[in-house]
């Protein structure tokens, strides 16, 4: 097949642990053709979609882990997969994005589908199920965030469209930062915040499970550093080998049909305690993680599902 990743620069990732690092690997081991461009590369232009592209090939050697191909423009409906794997933030330019590539999603098949990237942030499609999701409020309303907190005592309030655990505070009943936090926030956006009951068993880790096609395949679990409520691996968390629980598998259960049908094929979801917290479709990460942990090729479960749908 013919493959290309929109993605910020590979040449910049670290190659132990980045996904799309890992996927773009083992597509090279089934014998596909691989191509790289960034977001800033994508161009309408007469009807037409296409990018600035240039061919990869991959080594794991750190430093020398791309070769680059010479420059070329490709319309995309060239291509048989497209894979759309920017990190966030999720902006207008990341949207702008999805708007474009639904252009070609007809001729080319893109993963995650970018239709339902686009209308299922991070924070928001967990709200479809809100049996599984701790106590939530969404609201720019700094009456109605005050009132949350007043009833949970310990709170949680972060941006609705953050990423990597950024602008992540944790407030507590005898806290007085609220007003100021919430001043800081409206400063540079005029998104909602996202308030959240604080759940203890964070202590113990913010497990990421990763699905495929709508089934897990497996877990790590990411204990944040002493000191720290944010789990993530960039900041100081530690991986750790997991294995589901029946909770778990009851929320993969409830979830993973909605998942499928919509066409995203590689999600990683984050539960704590007993709650689904997140459910990340833009670029989810972990791959390596848990196959290091697991001796599961699930670069090579997440191309099956891809050949599969391209298959019918």
């Amino acid at each position: 097949m013919k493959i290309a990743f929109q993605m910020d620069p590979i040449e910049s990732v670290d190659i132990n642990a980045d996904s799309t690092f890992r996927l773009a690997e083992e597509a090279q081991i089934r014998g596909h053709d691989l191509y790289v461009y960034t977001p800033s590369d994508l161009t309408f232009k007469r009807g037409k979609i296409a990018a600035k592209v240039r061919s990869i090939s991959l080594k794991r050697t750190i430093g020398e882990h791309v070769r680059f191909g010479s420059l070329e423009i490709i319309d995309l409906t060239e291509f048989d997969v497209i894979w759309l794997r920017q990190d966030p933030p999720f902006d207008m330019g990341y949207i702008t994005n999805t708007h474009l590539l639904d252009l070609v999603a007809s001729e080319t098949l893109i993963v995650n589908d970018p239709f339902w990237v686009r209308n299922f942030p991070e924070k928001l499609l967990v709200l479809k199920f809100p049996d599984l999701i701790p106590d939530t409020l969404i609201s720019r309303d700094l009456e109605e965030i005050k009132e949350f907190k007043r009833k949970f005592k310990d709170i949680i309030i972060k941006p609705l469209y953050g990423n990597g655990g950024a602008g992540i505070f944790r407030l507590k009943e005898d806290d007085k930062n609220l007003t100021s936090l919430h001043e800081l926030f409206s400063s540079f956006s005029s998104e909602p915040l996202i308030a959240q009951a604080f759940i203890p068993e964070v202590k113990n880790g913010d497990k990421r499970i990763i699905l495929v096609d709508g089934d897990p395949v497996g877990a790590i679990n990411r204990v944040p550093k002493a000191g720290e409520i944010r789990s993530n691996m960039h900041v100081g968390g530690k991986a750790e080998r997991a294995k589901l629980s029946q909770r778990e598998k009851e929320i993969c259960s409830a979830i993973g049909p909605t998942l499928k049908s919509r066409g995203q094929i590689f999600v990683g979801i984050d539960v704590i305690g007993d709650y689904l917290t997140e459910i990340n479709v833009t670029s989810p990460t972990g791959i390596q993680e848990l196959e290091r942990f697991d001796k599961k090729n699930i670069a090579e479960m997440i191309w099956h599902a891809v050949e599969k749908k391209l298959n019918g």
